[in-house]
């Protein structure tokens, strides 16, 4: 078997067990309403949770931003991409996050994988450290863990018990617990509380990826620190801006000492370009909206759309986990029974994605409904009708 046969026969193996993965060309900025491949569709699938992606506040910033510093940065940060945009831009969400960190000092990534691979390799950086891992963590802090010289270990989803037995028996120097806050196919929440209660007591880092929090939860919209009402040293914080920001790139934010730390150490920082300028000036924007009252009144709706949902489907086959938050899978098992119910929503106009696995567990092959702000009560009632005929006439 030649080199190009290998190929073909991992792809058909992968076509066999219903597990390709298909490209969608969106024509028309993110929105619910949107032109894909031609044909008018209701989205149900982005993770612009306060329809901010195509806000004209963060648009008309992300103008003024290439205006002011051009379409690219250049270089990496410590060499010579480091804009002023980038540097207002840390200085806000240290400023934004401060509540619930001490000392706080923010550090900006292209992306929020980038930003979760360096945290956990900055930290993780020496043979004699620990990191203890989520069972459900996102791909990004798995390969960071992969990738720092620290140990590994996996804790079972949610169960404080098992980490804390974990955490009780190591002798690691250095101990990093790194957890998921929003999980971003079940939806459901961390038990941040006791887990910073547990790294308080062992004497550990709790490193919390909130890509699914940042801009949602707590009432200023600062995140799963705030809607827990946590404060702690012990506390590194990743906050990804592509979500409900609406614009592209995460941070990090951690006592000063730490982010410090990560300029020195962290090589997914220090070996690669600095996002486009224009991107931070753009993101300020998005941070004001957030914190000012529009963002308030945008978690509201968004709020009022998840108990719409909530309330209006009727699955008895189908499972739902409990979630309160904006994603809200719909288990259905087998991968292609989940591909063929995607499918037919599809062709009614609903754009609702299969997830099946690696992403998720075998035999959990699920539809992933995330909602936004910018939803109407009608376009969930639209979905709602659609789920409810579809389950109940499935073949």
């Amino acid at each position: 078997m030649n080199l190009m046969d290998k190929v073909r026969a991992q792809l058909d193996e992968l076509a066999n067990h219903s597990l390709t993965r298909h490209r969608r060309t969106a024509e028309t900025p993110c929105a619910p309403r949107q032109v894909v491949d031609g044909r008018d569709m209701l989205a149900f699938c982005s993770n612009d949770y306060l329809g901010l992606a195509a806000h004209p506040r963060v648009v008309e910033a992300l103008r003024e931003g290439a205006s002011l510093y051009g379409a690219g940065s250049g270089a990496s940060h410590l060499v010579s991409g480091h804009s002023r945009a980038h540097a207002l831009l840390e200085e806000r969400l240290a400023a934004f996050e401060a509540p619930h960190l001490e000392s706080a000092r923010a550090l900006y990534f292209c992306t929020g994988y980038m930003a979760n691979l360096a945290a956990l390799t900055g930290l993780g950086s020496t043979l004699d450290a620990m990191i203890f891992s989520e069972a459900l963590n996102h791909a990004s802090l798995i390969d960071g863990a992969r990738l720092a010289r620290a140990g590994v270990t996996v804790y079972p989803h949610g169960d404080v018990a098992a980490l804390e037995e974990k955490l009780a028996a190591s002798a690691a120097p250095t101990k990093i617990v790194v957890t998921d806050s929003v999980f971003s196919m079940d939806g459901d929440l961390a038990p941040l509380p006791a887990l910073l209660a547990l790294c308080e007591r062992y004497g550990a880092w709790l490193v919390v990826d909130d890509a699914h929090g940042f801009g949602v939860l707590g009432d200023n919209g600062r995140g799963a620190l705030e809607h827990f009402d946590l404060r702690s040293p012990h506390l590194v914080y990743i906050g990804t801006l592509g979500k409900a920001a609406g614009v592209g790139g995460a941070f990090i934010a951690a006592h000063e000492d730490v982010i410090e730390l990560m300029i020195q150490r962290a090589r997914p920082y220090i070996y690669t370009t600095a996002a486009a300028p224009a991107l931070a000036h753009a993101l300020l924007a998005s941070v004001d909206i957030i914190e000012g009252d529009e963002g308030e009144k945008r978690r509201a709706g968004l709020r009022a759309r998840i108990a719409q949902l909530d309330a209006g489907l009727r699955l008895e086959r189908w499972q739902r986990p409990v979630s309160t938050t904006a994603i809200q899978p719909i288990i259905i098992g087998a991968n292609d029974e989940a591909m063929a119910a995607a499918a037919r929503l599809h062709e009614q106009g609903l754009w609702v994605p299969a997830i099946r696995p690696p992403t998720v567990a075998v035999g959990t092959a699920r539809l992933r409904v995330t909602l936004s702000a910018a939803h109407t009560e009608q376009d969930v009632a639209q979905l709602i009708t659609a789920l409810n005929q579809l389950e109940r006439t499935w073949a």
